[in-house]
């Protein structure tokens, strides 16, 4: 292996190799050996990166965290004949967050240089793009905003839509490329009316076609998901054959990316100064707004939680709603969580254009939930909101939460949860 350049600059660090690639694997019919030099400069200094080698297949730039998924999915496409170019995306300085954990997950040293080591040891480019401060401003000021509003907000959504994906594809055309890519399970197919729809994956257990609800067409027309038809087990056993057993062992990592100890309340309060003397002391109420007790600050408290209340009731109670202005956590019986409607905002329609009044729908609250049938109405003169009125109660509809609209396996859009809107 010939290391060619190294270019360091605000951007990242770019590398690029001279190698041949590995051995045969299995899963695939042909090994595709190929020697190139291609110099990759940050996206700044040029338009596109020229390289000797060019694939019929098209050039594909792979998001790649260093963990399995991305990894095999960067490995899969190029044993299948696409040029690829691996991209690792520092979004968050965990020195900097103050949390107790040390640093895991997407964004540590460990996990670039596996990213790279895969890149070099198959031979293709890798680089590492740093988007610390546009991450920090669009989705962590985001996170900060919507907890001090009251509502429960996913950073992951947010990230995927207006961050990563935009990233990928402004340097995926700086560079030439035809594609990106990414190790989400879900699955993207073009219709016959033109549009691009993502759907569920195979293995529905690890399906994340719900965190993609906020994709654009533009980007969705460009965008490989090679993971979809395959499920985890598959996977680890495709990065066992390539040789890598300690990835195919690697623990998945579930938290915030800049939340790795998985304390919000903690990062909050040392984002914001002076955030737990502006907000301890507020009351908790019922429904009919009687005092029950004293909690430590709104924000600290989550649409539907029971724990960590440090009130005791004699019963279960939860969480159910939420008043930023009073600084007011109400507090109510499991079934005080179940509503018949709610209204979502700041849409995104994959499937179709728009949608019929009245349209039916599957319509999951939250990753886990298994989604509730419900008709989609539009909501009053708003422009860009829907009403969703359920055939059964949701439980623990939470503002800042997505919904996502499905029909069948294929998504039909998704929005923000504004509130609910109980109807008789």
């Amino acid at each position: 292996m010939l290391k060619v350049r190294a270019v360091e600059n605000d951007n990242g660090l770019f590398n690029c190799d001279m190698a041949k690639t590995g051995p045969k694997n299995p899963h695939f019919s042909k090994t595709v050996y190929r020697l190139y030099i291609c110099i990759l400069v940050p996206p700044e200094l040029q338009t596109k990166a020229d390289c000797i080698f060019m694939s019929a297949k098209g050039k594909v730039l792979v998001a790649m965290s260093g963990g399995i998924d991305s990894t095999i999915t960067a490995l899969m496409l190029h044993d299948q004949g696409y040029e690829v170019v691996g991209i690792t995306m520092k979004t968050w300085d965990y020195a900097s967050s103050g949390g107790s954990k040390k640093e895991t997950g997407c964004c540590n040293l460990d996990s670039f240089n596996d990213a790279r080591m895969a890149a070099v040891q198959h031979g293709f480019a890798h680089f590492i793009l740093d988007i610390r401060e546009e991450f920090g401003d669009f989705v962590i000021d985001n996170f900060v905003e919507e907890y001090l509003a009251g509502r429960t907000p996913n950073p992951c959504v947010l990230c995927n839509t207006h961050i990563k994906w935009r990233a990928l594809l402004k340097r995926a055309d700086a560079l030439g490329c035809d594609f990106i890519a990414t190790g989400h399970y879900a699955k993207i197919r073009q219709l016959d009316n033109g549009r691009f729809v993502v759907s569920k994956a195979v293995d529905e257990t690890k399906d994340q076609s719900y965190v993609l609800w906020g994709l654009q067409q533009d980007l969705l027309s460009r965008t490989l998901l090679p993971l979809g038809k395959y499920r985890k087990t598959e996977i680890r056993q495709m990065a066992y054959d390539y040789g890598y057993p300690e990835l195919a062992k690697k623990s998945e990592s579930y938290e915030i990316c800049f939340v790795p100890d998985n304390d919000y309340r903690g990062f909050l309060k040392r984002r914001v100064n002076g955030l737990e003397q502006k907000v301890n002391g507020g009351n908790f109420i019922d429904k009919d707004g009687n005092i029950l007790g004293q909690h430590k600050g709104f924000p600290f408290y989550t649409i539907g939680q029971r724990k960590g209340l440090d009130v005791a009731f004699g019963k279960p109670v939860f969480v159910t709603k939420i008043d930023p202005d009073a600084n007011t956590v109400m507090l109510g019986d499991e079934g005080d969580l179940e509503q018949n409607e709610m209204t979502v905002g700041k849409l995104n329609f994959i499937k179709y254009e728009s949608i019929t009044p009245g349209m039916e729908a599957v319509t999951k609250i939250r990753y886990k939930d298994k989604g509730t049938l419900s008709n989609l109405y539009p909501a009053g003169q708003a422009k860009d909101a829907l009403s969703v009125r359920f055939y059964e109660n949701a439980k623990g509809i939470a503002p800042g939460q997505s919904a996502v609209f499905y029909e069948g396996d294929d998504v039909i859009g998704g929005g923000i949860i504004q509130g609910p809107n109980p109807w008789h």
